[in-house]
């Protein structure tokens, strides 16, 4: 039982020391790094290579979308663009429903003010 413990106590303390290397280490690598990255060098380097990186993609990106095209095509399937289409016209097709509901709600209002929009207004006018 005594030995037991004593590896344990070992074993617990050469983790330790381990992970306290490894936080040192850690430490010091995002230091350099934190100073590596906040040079007008660097940013320099990031740019030109963002910048030589979306030039060389473009022309790839427009021939995937071309073939996309195709294939959906083939597969009779809609489009980016076609579903977009759509779902402008069903945005265009809710605010003429909208408009519709407010004309009838005002249409309802007006009718309910006036005389004859009453029940007692119309039993008077099909008496007469």
């Amino acid at each position: 039982m005594a030995n037991e413990q004593t590896n344990d106590g070992n074993a617990s303390e050469a983790t330790d020391a381990w992970r306290q290397v490894r936080d040192a280490w850690l430490e010091n690598w995002a230091k350099v790094m934190v100073e590596a990255v906040n040079t007008d060098a660097y940013a320099k380097a990031t740019g030109t290579l963002l910048d030589s990186y979306l030039t060389a993609s473009g022309p790839v990106r427009e021939a995937m979308e071309k073939v996309m095209l195709s294939l959906l095509a083939q597969l009779s399937m809609p489009s980016r663009a076609d579903v977009l289409g759509v779902a402008e016209r069903m945005t265009n097709i809710e605010m003429r429903l909208d408009d519709m509901d407010a004309k009838l709600d005002r249409i309802e209002r007006l009718v309910s003010k006036s005389p004859m929009g009453t029940p007692a207004g119309r039993a008077k006018k099909r008496r007469q």
